[in-house]
């Protein structure tokens, strides 16, 4: 049986208006230059245009691979805890959030899970591993990790991806996800890591 090996990246740096800058292109470039040893089949990525340039910006070094937008991978809630799940902290967050926004986010939430976060069909892919990316939000990839940790489900808060960072999840019937890689930022230089993240200088 083949393993599913889901790359995470969060789009490159952003500008106000959700457009992609040019260190989002570079970040995004030197993510795509990285997995260019990777047999990538498919780089998945949000409808929004931040992570459409970015994937389009990291394809360049995976032409073997198709690009396609998914709709699953929007920038989104996932999750609103009721108040007895609630940090105190986020409770200024999700203020003024109705029922109607909670409930959207979490159908989109189950259809990322339900796509992308499952060992592949043998009955399309053989005994092969497949290997897709997906370009996606700093919610969504949270959202994934606490899946792959099966944690509870208020616990995406507080999980957090960088620009153009990397995350792997791997995926084996049977077996329960392995984390492999989180939000590691090796293939960027020093000036290019941590944007995306607010508060102070890090490591």
């Amino acid at each position: 049986m083949g393993a599913r090996h889901l790359y995470l990246v969060r789009h490159g740096a952003a500008d106000a208006f959700g457009e992609l800058t040019a260190v989002g292109r570079r970040q995004s470039r030197l993510v795509g230059e990285r997995l260019a040893r990777v047999p990538v089949t498919a780089v998945w990525h949000s409808p929004l245009p931040r992570a459409a340039a970015s994937a389009r910006e990291l394809a360049r070094y995976l032409p073997q691979a198709r690009t396609s937008e998914a709709a699953e991978l929007v920038d989104h809630v996932p999750y609103v805890p009721p108040p007895d799940e609630m940090p105190r902290s986020w409770a200024g967050f999700f203020d003024g959030w109705d029922e109607a926004e909670a409930s959207a986010g979490r159908r989109t939430a189950d259809a990322l899970v339900a796509r992308f976060a499952s060992a592949p069909d043998p009955a399309v892919h053989g005994s092969d591993d497949v290997h897709e990316v997906l370009v996606t939000h700093d919610y969504p990839i949270a959202w994934l990790v606490r899946h792959a940790l099966d944690a509870p489900p208020a616990r995406w808060l507080g999980l957090s991806s960088a620009n153009a960072a990397l995350t792997l999840v791997e995926y084996r019937a049977g077996l329960p996800p392995t984390l492999a890689v989180l939000n590691d930022m090796a293939h960027l230089p020093t000036d290019l890591r941590w944007t995306g993240f607010p508060g102070p200088a890090r490591p």
